[in-house]
């Protein structure tokens, strides 16, 4: 597997994300947003956390227009795997690549906590690592990672089982307590919560690791 993890300015999780793909036995490539191409061979983008342009106008919508990001949609629309991680799933609805938008968390407050999520469904090539209706724990810190859908987008999304995971206790107002969601494809993945905080026991757990694993896993099998 040969994963591209792009950096934007004010991106802070892009080491951790790159280390994630590596512990899962990945070749890394790291791409800045100034560039107008994803590296060739590449099987996997990662956008990763942070506050890309300090998060002005709206949190994901600069970084959505960089010069990197229309090569990202083409990616997606040739079928290339695509996972969004907190700021990243903002930049990715920012891209349209997933329904809804990321807005301030209910209360106003900013989020930082390991969190209890619900896997929703184990049918994409990112949650295929775990059983279904598993609970796992991964970090949060987000203060706009309120999920916002109409109930049609919803319906739809339910319908076609494309929501990923669900928040245990939900920390932030999300609808129906989404915390990740998939592309009609089900090759994108936009989360708010961090697995790429939680792949080895020195951080405190390795629940995000069977993410990696099982993505790795597939994309060498193809």
């Amino acid at each position: 597997m040969k994963a591209a993890v792009i950096t934007f300015p004010g991106s802070n999780c892009d080491r951790d994300l790159a280390d994630a793909f590596a512990k899962a036995g990945a070749e890394v490539v790291r791409v800045w947003h100034k560039d107008t191409e994803i590296p060739a061979g590449t099987d996997v983008i990662g956008v990763p956390g942070g506050f890309s342009f300090g998060d002005y106008l709206r949190c994901g919508a600069i970084a959505s227009r960089s010069p990197i990001g229309q090569a990202v949609v083409d990616f997606a629309g040739r079928g290339g795997h695509v996972i969004g991680i907190c700021n990243g799933f903002q930049v990715l609805t920012e891209m349209g690549l997933l329904p809804g938008a990321l807005m301030r968390n209910a209360g106003l407050k900013f989020r930082c906590r390991a969190q209890r999520l619900r896997v929703a469904t184990t049918d994409s090539p990112f949650t295929r690592g775990y059983a279904a209706g598993a609970e796992v724990t991964y970090p949060i810190a987000h203060h706009d990672g309120n999920y916002v859908l109409d109930a049609e987008g919803l319906a739809r999304l339910e319908g076609e089982d494309r929501v990923a995971f669900r928040y245990i206790d939900n920390p932030n107002g999300s609808t129906a307590d989404i915390a990740g969601v998939l592309s009609e494809n089900r090759r994108v993945l936009g989360l708010m919560p961090h697995p790429e905080r939680v792949v080895e026991e020195a951080q405190g757990g390795t629940d995000g690791a069977a993410l990696f694993r099982a993505l790795a896993g597939m994309l060498a099998a193809v």
